[in-house]
């Protein structure tokens, strides 16, 4: 499936000055991994965003946000984005900010041993 690439460009642009920013393919798009978290993410045409989860479950009830479920199960710490939700500059930095704010104090998921031959 395709991403959005206008998209991915304006969050390399909002995510320019942030320090420790790697990008990663990931979710059927682009992961914007921060300190070696991730932070967001274009995957098709949404964001995946990495809020933690009062701020989920609070954004879950704005317009064009939904909670992420995967294999049935309620992901709590992210929420899909609709287009609707993130058209302005200033509704962008709002998903941006929310998850930057997060990301400072979101544990890193475990590093995965590299299995030998």
């Amino acid at each position: 499936m395709a991403y959005n690439e206008i998209l991915v460009d304006r969050l390399r642009e909002a995510l320019v000055d942030t320090p420790n920013v790697e990008e990663k393919k990931m979710f059927r798009g682009v992961t914007f991994m921060v300190n070696d978290k991730m932070c967001i993410c274009v995957s098709g045409e949404n964001l995946l965003c990495r809020i933690g989860p009062d701020k989920a479950a609070e954004m879950a009830e704005t317009n064009g946000c939904t909670l992420m479920v995967m294999k049935g199960r309620v992901m709590k710490d992210f929420v899909y984005v609709s287009p609707e939700g993130f058209n302005s500059q200033k509704d962008l930095d709002k998903w941006v900010n929310l998850c930057l704010t997060f990301n400072s104090t979101a544990k890193a998921s475990p590093k995965k041993k590299k299995k030998t031959a």
